[in-house]
């Protein structure tokens, strides 16, 4: 079965969701989801939106995926008990690794691996399979292709409707490293929906560079259904009840084959409850024109009309009839040239009142329609129930639907006057109390002359609805207790210097060396060839089939000791290859349960903890083969797309590019080549990270788009040098962690 899974970012979103057909709600609890700036629930609320949705037969899905510090490993363990004790469908987890710790002490509890853990190939699924988890919740980038691979492999589920991030799934420290607000812990800024412009022609002009248009996949649902996907997911916790309401009722209809004039309905109210970009398809077909959303960041709308200007007063013909309380927004030559209230109707169209100074030919969207809004909240689901009833004179009445039966306390008496009727019994029963069903009746028996006092009748029905919504909401075994977190401390030091390039010429003084290519579809460097160091092979965070083949071709070419992982793929890769894995900063290691359980795969060589943790943080994750990012390059962000929008033709196909904000600070963007031979790209910090690292973990150098390698390694010691070096530097959260 093909399963619509709707976001709650609060009680009204997830009311708005059952009542519209949802299959499954996912939510946010009020620690560790990965939107903290939505609602949320606690665990009282949590509780009535259990009961509400069970009652329905709705799963819920609850949202534990943000990463975890060491100090909140035992809190985290607590909560997601407590949770899941409450009676959750499902908890959704980030951190694959301390999933594995929960699967393996609490079994039965039903894990789902977030987005954010970035699995995009059958390698990331398998590993994910083999740490307990049932579902993988695919990045958004995933091919087609290989949705179909890992859908074969286990159950998946795949964003259909709503918002995008600009970076590869899990790996944005873009709000980390701007204001220490990191997207891993909730706390996204989006500072990718800010104005940018790139130093290449014809994108000069500042714009939204990196702002995606929303996802709608509407009719290639059925390509992702063939595909296997189980579960069709909706973004969007932070948005309203009518948005859900509509994108619910959108992609009910498409399932359920709704007619044609009914999904060009239910799209048209769909935009019109929020609209970014006027849609993408997204990356699992191919990056098409609408995929970036470079002149208009927010909602849009739908168009209704065009601007005429009539005597200093704006008017806009056609069959649109707005109402007090719709809003909309005026576009020019695709750019937003201001908002518009509605004033007053004619018979042919209306009139808009704006404070910007409005032109002829302007389009005017509606981004508020009032009408719309009441329609798609209107809907309440009502589950059927089929009652079989029994009133026998000298018996108990017995009414009963499935196993939930219940007899009334008396005996039925002889009536002297007016005996009981199936009208009554009809009358009584189809009153439901505040239980929104939809009664019916399999077979009511009324034997003999029956009374049964109108009280003791009502009483009787309220009894009976009483039992069958405990006999649907009612959790049972579930009582797992917090047993406490076993503490291994990690010995032995590592003095090593790894680097991260993709030329090591001229380089010394570094045991390892981590080669990045430009291309993968070319030779390696003699420099990395000859070089008297450790091998590895950078594994990228989004990796295709192709770009894994690569990566097999260039161990075998250079003779490397393993691969640099990004990605938790990276571990089934390497114990397929038989070579080792060095996991790279992209694992997010950020507590000692993942360290733990990461070091018992056997092809772990090396390991680099997360980026995101200050000098204490990081320390307690140290050992002989810890690795911390010290100075050189920070990677921001990985961008799976063409930010040219794929103008091949014009292209100059720069090495490294430069996006620079409103403030006028520089951002690199390393541009390199897949194996398919499209074009990915990485952006950095603006400025770089000095230090010396800490004592008794290896320091790992990051020079991806920095042109000396050489002398990035010369300084590695010297902080006073590095800053004359780099000129723009931070030392980046070694002093102040993220929130």
């Amino acid at each position: 079965m093909s399963e619509i899974l709707a976001p709650a970012g609060n009680a009204k979103c997830a009311a708005a969701a059952i009542d519209n057909g949802a299959d499954a709600v996912y939510l946010g609890y009020r620690a560790y989801s990965a939107r903290a700036g939505a609602e949320n629930f606690d665990g009282e609320a949590l509780e009535e939106i259990l009961k509400k949705a069970h009652f329905a037969g709705v799963k819920v899905y609850v949202a534990m995926n943000t990463l975890v510090k060491e100090s909140e490993t035992e809190e985290f363990v607590k909560t997601l008990l407590e949770v899941w004790n409450s009676g959750a469908d499902a908890i959704i987890m980030q951190d694959v690794l301390l999933g594995r710790f929960v699967h393996e002490r609490y079994s039965d509890i039903v894990l789902h691996l977030s987005t954010q853990a970035g699995v995009c190939n059958t390698e990331g699924a398998r590993f994910a399979k083999k740490c307990g988890f049932s579902r993988v919740i695919l990045a958004r980038e995933t091919p087609l292709a290989e949705i179909e691979k890992i859908a074969a492999l286990m159950e998946t589920e795949v964003f259909v409707q709503g918002a995008l991030c600009t970076c590869f799934s899990g790996q944005c420290y873009f709000s980390s490293f701007a204001g220490g607000n990191s997207g891993n812990r909730g706390k996204c800024k989006q500072p990718c929906r800010k104005m940018y412009s790139y130093d290449r022609n014809g994108f000069e002009e500042r714009s939204y560079a990196l702002s995606l248009s929303d996802l709608c996949v509407a009719e290639e649902i059925e390509k992702l259904k063939r595909a296997g996907v189980s579960s069709f997911k909706i973004e969007g916790r932070m948005r309203r009840p009518e948005y859900v309401a509509a994108a619910v009722r959108y992609y009910r209809l498409l399932l359920d084959e709704g007619t044609e004039k009914e999904k060009v309905a239910a799209l048209s109210d769909l935009k019109r409850t929020y609209n970014r970009g006027n849609y993408t398809k997204g990356l699992a077909f191919g990056q098409d024109k609408r995929f970036l959303s470079r002149a208009v960041q927010g909602h849009i709308g739908e168009r209704v009309g065009t601007v005429k200007v009539l005597s200093g007063k704006y008017y806009v013909e056609g069959t649109f009839r707005p109402v007090s309380g719709d809003a909309f927004k005026i576009l020019r030559n695709g750019r937003e040239a201001g908002g518009a209230a509605f004033v007053g109707s004619t018979e042919r169209g209306f009139y808009i009142s704006s404070s910007a100074r409005l032109l002829n030919g302007d389009g005017v969207f509606v981004t508020t329609d009032t009408a719309v809004n009441q329609k798609v909240l209107s809907g309440e689901k009502r589950i059927p129930v089929s009652l079989t009833l029994r009133f026998c004179e000298g018996e108990n009445a017995v009414a009963e639907c499935g196993d939930v039966r219940v007899f009334s306390e008396d005996f039925l008496s002889h009536a002297q006057a007016h005996p009981l009727t199936t009208e009554e019994l009809e009358s009584c029963f189809l009153k439901t109390d505040t239980l929104p069903l939809d009664v019916s009746f399999e077979k009511i028996t009324l034997e003999g002359e029956v009374f049964l006092a109108k009280s003791r009748l009502n009483a009787l029905r309220r009894a009976f609805y009483e039992k069958l919504f405990r006999a649907r909401t009612e959790i049972c075994g579930r009582c797992y207790a917090f047993q406490p977190i076993p503490r291994s401390s990690r010995v032995g030091k590592n003095e090593k210097t790894a680097l991260i390039a993709s030329d090591f010429k001229d380089i010394e003084n570094i045991d390892v060396a981590v080669f990045k290519p430009d291309d993968y579809k070319a030779e390696p460097p003699e420099s990395f060839m000859r070089g008297g160091f450790e091998k590895f092979i950078y594994y990228p965070a989004f990796a295709s089939e192709a770009d894994l083949k690569a990566v097999e071709r260039l161990l075998k070419t250079t003779g490397a000791d393993g691969i640099y992982a990004e990605n938790y793929g990276g571990i089934s890769f390497a114990e397929d290859k038989n070579v080792k894995l060095f996991a790279g900063t992209g694992f997010n290691l950020t507590n000692a349960v993942a360290v733990n359980e990461l070091l018992k795969e056997s092809v772990v060589a090396y390991y680099a903890v997360s980026k995101e943790l200050d000098e204490r943080e990081a320390a307690a994750l140290g050992g002989e083969k810890a690795f911390l990012l010290s100075s050189g390059d920070i990677k921001l962000m990985d961008l799976c797309y063409c930010p040219f929008g794929k103008t091949c033709a014009s292209c100059d196909k720069k090495r490294v590019y430069t996006l620079t904000d409103e403030n006028g600070r520089a951002f690199p963007v390393r541009r390199y080549v897949s194996a398919a031979g499209d074009c990915r790209f990485e952006v950095f910090n603006c400025a770089k990270l000095v230090g010396r690292g800490l004592a008794g973990m290896g320091k790992l150098l990051d020079c991806s788009a920095i042109n000396d390698g050489g002398r990035a390694a010369a300084i590695a010691e010297d902080e006073e040098a590095q800053r004359a070096f780099y000129g723009n530097y931070t030392a980046g959260h070694r002093k102040k962690s993220v929130l």
